[in-house]
């Protein structure tokens, strides 16, 4: 893939089951195998979570706090979330095809998740918290509104010590061939994520 990143390559990326990361020498293009997916169809909400979900601790909401949900996400350490990545997907965002999920205390922004969605598929890219279980949470309200809006492919690309934990929610490696059959249904529904 080309090192110039644009909206219109991302997309073609993600349909043909590559997707970028950046870093202090440019943007890199992967396309992992085994691939790491939440399973829509067995999601599983731990209780001490599914219990803090129901008592409404977070107010969740959908596309409101873009720039400080991908800041967020792109705040810490290490990142592959450079600032051409937050360009980029910021562009995505505007054009309709990158959401966030958010969740706020106070009314004070305090975790959140981000990706792309094409078709039926949604493309998981980060999440952050600032307080304990925001960011569970959003994932939990995430896949609920994915199930509602029809989608069947929940994409976490490829696991790691950070996000292991995901494997409690009902994420799973599958090969990269498998992937693809799952991506390609998912790129012939019309779903719409708002």
């Amino acid at each position: 893939m080309p090192d110039e990143l644009t909206a219109e390559l991302v997309l073609q990326a993600y349909a043909a089951g590559i997707f970028p990361m950046g870093d202090q020498n440019g943007i890199n293009w992967y396309s992992a195998d085994p691939r790491f997916i939440i399973d829509l169809d067995n999601f599983h909400i731990p209780k001490r979570l599914s219990r803090i979900y129901r008592q409404k601790v977070f107010d969740l909401r959908i596309n409101t706090a873009w720039s400080g949900v991908i800041s967020g996400c792109a705040d810490r350490e290490q990142t592959w979330i450079t600032p051409e990545i937050i360009r980029i997907y910021t562009q995505l965002h505007q054009m309709g095809f990158a959401h966030s999920v958010e969740a706020f205390q106070k009314e004070k922004l305090v975790g959140g998740i981000y990706g792309v969605s094409i078709g039926g598929a949604f493309m998981a890219e980060s999440m952050f918290y600032r307080v304990s279980n925001a960011s569970k949470v959003c994932l939990v309200h995430l896949v609920e509104h994915l199930k509602s809006h029809g989608y069947i492919l929940l994409d976490s690309q490829f696991i790691s010590p950070q996000t292991r934990y995901l494997e409690n929610f009902g994420g799973i490696l599958i090969p990269r061939s498998k992937y693809m059959t799952m991506l390609s249904c998912a790129l012939q529904l019309d779903c719409h994520f708002n």
